[in-house]
């Protein structure tokens, strides 16, 4: 999968770069929405981000993400972060696992008020989202 992301001026951490922990969210976010083809919810259990090169504030990062393996609850993916072409220099390597849950683990711990708004938002997909998860 590919996404971009345009780093501006709100991305910054040290002058003229982007913070860490914005492009840690990025690969994050980019590598756990490959879990929405397995159609399972799923949380991240561990994130590896390794920095390659700055990112400069003016930026488009390119992410080209996959899922490397799945074992039960397991998903283990991958991604790269490539600076301004998706051929482009490598700027961060990513990887993650993330682990299959039951839609009640968000039930049980999150705001009722945002899960009420996820159920009203999904009721429409043929309930696709209410699977349960591998065991």
């Amino acid at each position: 999968m590919l996404s971009t992301l345009e780093v501006g001026d709100y991305h910054q951490g040290a002058p003229g770069l982007a913070h860490g922990g914005v492009i840690a969210t990025a690969m994050d976010e980019a590598m756990g929405v490959l879990n929405r083809l397995l159609a399972v919810p799923v949380v991240t259990v561990h994130l590896e981000i390794d920095y390659r090169r700055p990112v400069p504030v003016g930026t488009t990062l390119h992410i080209r993400t996959e899922v490397a393996g799945q074992v039960g609850r397991k998903v283990y993916t991958r991604g790269t972060a490539h600076l301004d072409a998706p051929d482009g220099p490598i700027a961060v390597n990513a990887a993650a696992l993330f682990l299959q849950v039951p839609l009640q683990h968000f039930i049980d711990h999150g705001s009722p008020d945002h899960i009420a708004e996820a159920i009203k938002e999904r009721a429409g997909r043929d309930g696709e989202w209410q699977q349960e998860v591998n065991p």
